[in-house]
């Protein structure tokens, strides 16, 4: 019986976004796709989470937003857990630079409506070594208008309310990893600097690029880390 992992995607992404590493690992692993959950609170989110895994104890991989909110759900749950993986994501609190931003992003809805992405914006997401990949740059396009503005609005809003976790998840006895690229502009650098300098025992990786989308862009290298980080036990 194959071992399961449960794969939380990040902002207007659906399991659009394991599609190129699910061919690398489905042979190895049972892979399901978990949405996040329709709320703008995290502890409604965890514990609509806490009652769709059926098993006594989950591995986690969440992807940028998701990589919170399975962080966020290993902490309060750490009895639920038996591994987490972070994919572009920090553990770390809403700046107040960020909250701007997305309250602008709220008001160009109000202004102009939900327009999704253009082809230019979706482009610029990606790596450059990756921006003729016109299938990639339509995946994220596609996941991003067909979610809509509802979830939208209900994701973004709900990153407002974000809280450091990185104390409570360096008390946690399971193998957690992150990996990131280095020049991930979506990142909160100040929490990257804060899983580098610490004493932890968690497992921080990079790769030197600018990719966000690292289970679209790098599904290789990303498969690779994630057959190791399920072999890992404490």
């Amino acid at each position: 019986m194959k071992e399961k992992i449960y794969l939380i995607p990040g902002l207007m992404t659906d399991d659009r976004l394991w599609s190129r590493i699910i061919p690398l690992l489905q042979n190895d692993y049972e892979l399901v796709h978990t949405p996040i959950p329709h709320s703008e609170d995290f502890d409604e989110i965890i514990d609509i989470l806490f009652n769709e895994f059926k098993e006594e104890k989950v591995n986690l991989l969440g992807f940028s937003l998701g990589g919170y909110i399975a962080s966020y759900f290993a902490i309060t749950y750490p009895n639920r857990v038996n591994r987490l993986f972070s994919v572009a994501a920090t553990p770390g609190n809403s700046t107040e630079a960020e909250i701007e931003r997305r309250k602008q992003k709220f008001a160009v809805i109000e202004q102009e409506g939900f327009l999704g992405l253009s082809y230019k914006k979706a482009k610029s997401l990606v790596e450059e070594k990756n921006q003729n990949d016109d299938e990639l740059i339509k995946i994220i396009q596609d996941m991003f208008m067909e979610l809509g503005k509802e979830t939208f609005i209900s994701q973004l809003t709900s990153t407002f309310y974000r809280k450091d976790l990185f104390e409570d998840l360096i008390n946690l006895s399971i193998p957690i990893w992150f990996f990131y690229s280095i020049n991930d502009r979506l990142l909160n650098q100040e929490a990257i600097k804060k899983l580098l300098l610490d004493n932890h025992n968690m497992n921080i990786i990079n790769r030197v690029g600018t990719s966000h989308n690292i289970p679209l862009e790098e599904p290789m290298l990303l498969s690779t880390y994630i057959k190791d980080w399920m072999k890992e036990s404490f």
